[in-house]
């Protein structure tokens, strides 16, 4: 059963309404046509922390640009993580997000291993709840647009010096956007790197941290210039075990209906689409599988039509069909170059799940207005 978001140990949250908000025909034109984080809401919501006081200052503000001293630890140190998780209106005009207690406690795992303040969970609904109450009407009601929410928190203590800061600042953005395809879904071709690795062990691969993604921008220029969409990841170990891409987790469907895809062995992040898929999966009958996976029994696999597909999972997608599969040494097509039955149901599954257009048996939606 779905729940009513009402965070009880969240202190209130002052709103401080936007003196210039974007005017109505303003914000039509950008709700008609929403691309993903170009165009900001009015408002955005904020805690302050800091290692004397702890938690404070709960409130919703205008957007606006953040006023950093050159010396924040932030910009020398990485002290930083982040969140993503979308609001979606539902027909009756209710305002939906998916399984923001997962989110919250990833966001605390996240915050441990930078050495960042954790937020409590009532504090971080609260936030979302809060912001998306002012800016409802941000909510966009297009075929799978929604508004997307990003919580964020950085180290803001003005110091040079390597130990963790005392000082914390927490915020929710949101954008409005549209489909992730805007001309349905179609697979992607993925260069497989063999030079690079997005995490190594003991490293903070499993924590949603911006540097994680530096880390992956030089490998996808180069995947792009190869012409291809996406790169992927192999463990930095041994070199032979899938990892995930820059941003999304990686599932791997077998003809005989079973399914895998690599374990939370703490160098890839934990995906709230993951677990959410492979649930489903589970429940439509398919033997679900976490365990490594070689590359080269994927490339065996798609030579003899044992893998039938191969899709990539994450908030911003749902679920990415794999169409192409290469490195220097091999090129492969997955299946038949198309979105997979598979990949397609699930994906139908989960969305309208998300969208109110089905039950919500497993309780994964919360409502925030």
């Amino acid at each position: 059963m779905s729940t009513l978001a009402t965070p009880t140990t969240a202190p209130e949250f002052q709103i401080h309404a936007s003196e210039h908000p974007v005017p109505d025909a303003e914000r039509a034109a950008a709700l008609a046509t929403p691309k993903f984080g170009t165009v900001f809401t009015d408002h955005m919501a904020r805690i302050s922390w800091s290692q004397a006081t702890g938690w404070r200052d709960h409130r919703v503000e205008p957007y606006g640009p953040l006023q950093l001293d050159p010396a924040t630890a932030v910009l020398h140190y990485a002290q930083e993580i982040f969140e993503g998780l979308k609001a979606y209106r539902h027909p009756d005009g209710t305002v939906w997000t998916f399984r923001p207690e997962a989110n919250a406690a990833r966001f605390q795992r996240s915050a441990r291993r930078l050495a960042l303040p954790e937020l409590p969970e009532a504090d971080f609904i609260g936030a979302i709840r809060a912001l998306v109450e002012v800016d409802r009407a941000w909510v966009p009601t297009g075929e799978e647009t929604s508004l997307y929410l990003r919580p964020f928190m950085y180290a803001s203590e003005a110091f040079l010096g390597v130990r963790a800061s005392h000082e914390a600042e927490f915020l929710v953005i949101a954008s409005p956007v549209g489909p992730y395809f805007a001309e349905g879904v179609k697979p992607v071709s993925i260069w497989v790197s063999r030079e690079y690795h997005r995490a190594g062990a003991g490293g903070t691969g499993a924590a949603k941290a911006g540097g994680n993604y530096a880390a992956s921008l030089l490998p996808q220029q180069e995947a792009y210039a190869k012409g291809f969409e996406q790169v992927c990841f192999l463990d930095d170990r041994t070199g032979t075990q899938l990892e995930e891409l820059g941003g999304m987790n990686v599932v791997v469907v077998h003809a005989d209906g079973s399914v895998a895809t690599p374990p939370l062995s703490g160098t890839i992040l934990e995906g709230v689409t993951r677990s959410s898929i492979l649930r489903l999966l589970a429940d439509a009958g398919h033997e679900v599988s976490e365990r490594p996976i070689l590359l080269d029994e994927l490339r065996a696999g798609l030579a003899d039509g044992s893998v039938r597909e191969v899709f990539a999972c994450g908030t911003a997608a749902v679920m990415t069909p794999i169409g192409r599969l290469a490195s220097d040494d091999f090129d492969l097509v997955v299946g038949d170059g198309t979105a997979g039955p598979v990949t397609t149901r699930i994906r139908a599954e989960l969305t309208d799940i998300q969208y109110g257009r089905a039950a919500d048996r497993h309780g994964w939606m919360t409502r925030l207005v």
